[in-house]
């Protein structure tokens, strides 16, 4: 049966029920030397919800008597195993930093959300997904999910050759890795410059750009007024803003 055209690529909203859940660490371990992937469970998990690749959640780290929150993206997660997996990029200072350092097995923490996802269909004809180490998470988690064979590239910046990753797909994985020393305020020209050189596939194509607020804007009008991008097909995340340490604040969480 053929879908009517009309059905193809609707990206779509939903919303998930706010709950506060307490994990423990279960597992610890560096996927790069930067990134520092934490393994937690618990029975609260059971019901756990993240539908897309670039979900946010609020993690709640102690501070000075209080409580602060940050923004991540579940990694990948397992209600059967009751099991939720996040990478932190350990880069600056921080209260998320500072806690995923030193991070072990029987730590605990506590999380909020999803409060809601936006859904894209897998059923683009090729993606293209941009971003810097704040990005990785949700990049890597989109990259693993997409449909076999289905052309996806990716673009990302990141601080020396050891911070590469590989992920695991049946997609048809095209990967270009910028290195460029710490994060500056160049990302965004480096990042231009890799993407005038991309020859998009044929047929229908999405778009993801998420890293720092003000090349990402950047980046989403140069693909929607110069590269000509239809904008319903284009999203672009601000994960974090230059000038402070992580989470919103520098690339050491996202929002992400």
């Amino acid at each position: 049966m053929n879908l009517n055209t009309q059905d193809l690529h609707q990206i779509v909203r939903v919303r998930h029920e706010l709950r506060r859940r307490r994990l423990v660490v279960s597992r610890v371990e560096s996927v790069t030397p930067r990134m520092r992937r934490i393994h937690f469970a618990s029975p609260d998990l059971a019901d756990f919800n993240s539908p897309s690749p670039d979900d946010h959640i609020k993690l709640f780290f102690p501070q000075a008597g209080e409580q602060v929150m940050r923004d991540f993206t579940p990694r990948a997660y397992d209600n059967v195993s009751r099991t939720l997996i996040i990478d932190f990029a350990l880069h600056g200072s921080g209260p998320a930093t500072e806690w995923a350092a030193g991070a072990q097995v029987g730590s605990t923490l506590e999380i909020g959300g999803p409060k809601g996802s936006q859904l894209v269909p897998d059923d683009f004809d090729w993606y293209l997904l941009v971003g810097d180490e704040s990005a990785l998470p949700a990049l890597g988690r989109r990259v693993e999910l997409l449909r076999p064979g289905v052309p996806v590239t990716t673009v990302a910046v990141v601080a020396n050759d050891a911070e590469k990753q590989t992920f695991v797909t049946k997609a048809s994985w095209q990967p270009t890795w910028i290195v460029r020393g710490e994060p500056g305020p160049g990302d965004g020209e480096l990042l231009r410059r890799a993407l005038s050189g991309f020859t998009p596939p044929a047929g229908d194509g999405f778009v993801w750009i998420a890293g720092e607020a003000e090349w990402v804007r950047e980046l989403r009008t140069y693909v929607i007024e110069e590269r000509k991008h239809p904008a319903e097909w284009v999203k672009a995340a601000s994960y974090w803003h230059r000038g402070g340490g992580d989470s919103h604040e520098g690339p050491g969480a996202h929002r992400s």
